[in-house]
């Protein structure tokens, strides 16, 4: 199976223009079957305008998703998506950063809500309680969103409930960013036996330049494959 993550620079606040960019790697990364995007890649990482515009929290169906439901029905890939979102329950003020799976019939596969949040997000976001799994031609995936994957504990999980590629949807800036992700998601690999997928924002991210490199990791820790530090595009590979 190939999977791919895509990274870019997302207009901030323009959930139309990023949902525009999305659909379009996922056309370009065709004979991947999953497509992953960096955290808040739909509004890109602006805590502080989530926090003031309700009107950017994204709902499960969405019309502002269907390039990307139409998209992915157009090469047969399933993509995770990730930004603000409602609450799953009544009475939940703040949003939660949510990773929707977007499956390759267009339609919503599932959802996870990240559970560890970093600083300033715990001002902002709501955590998630739950893990995120789903399953597509029988291999089981688990979810995490960035700061998730400091935390050994989600790779354990994921490796028990029989995950065999763990999906990571974050932001790292450049300088000890650079440091961090090579570090955490080699360890993600080998804790758990899973292939790891880490899909990075490139370039301006809010208060913090991504400093892409996207990229694959074998069970083992090994780099499969490694986007460019300051292009965007698309990394692909062969998880079995």
């Amino acid at each position: 199976m190939i999977v791919s993550a895509g990274q870019f620079s997302a207009v901030p606040g323009d959930v139309g223009a990023n949902v525009r960019t999305m659909a379009g790697l996922v056309r370009a990364a065709a004979g991947a079957r999953v497509v992953v995007f960096a955290e808040l890649a739909l509004t890109g990482y602006e805590p502080e305008l989530i926090a003031a515009d309700p009107g950017l929290w994204v709902t499960a169906d969405d019309p502002r998703l269907d390039p990307v439901r139409e998209a992915c029905r157009a090469v047969g890939a399933a993509a995770v998506v990730n930004g603000p979102a409602p609450g799953r329950e009544p009475g939940v003020r703040l949003p939660y950063l949510t990773s929707y799976v977007i499956g390759p019939d267009g339609a919503t596969l599932t959802r996870y809500d990240k559970q560890h949040l970093y600083q300033a997000e715990r001002e902002v976001f709501a955590a998630g309680a739950v893990d995120g799994r789903f399953t597509l031609d029988g291999c089981r995936f688990a979810l995490a969103t960035c700061f998730d994957s400091h935390f050994p504990e989600l790779a354990e999980r994921a490796a028990a409930d029989g995950c065999e590629v763990y999906l990571a949807s974050s932001l790292y800036g450049t300088g000890d960013g650079v440091r961090e992700r090579a570090t955490v998601y080699p360890d993600v690999a080998r804790r758990g036996g899973l292939h790891v997928v880490l899909a990075n924002h490139v370039g301006a991210a809010g208060p913090w330049t991504g400093c892409g490199r996207s990229a694959v990791w074998d069970p083992d820790g090994g780099v499969l494959a490694e986007a460019d530090p300051v292009e965007p595009g698309l990394v692909r590979a062969d998880v079995g």
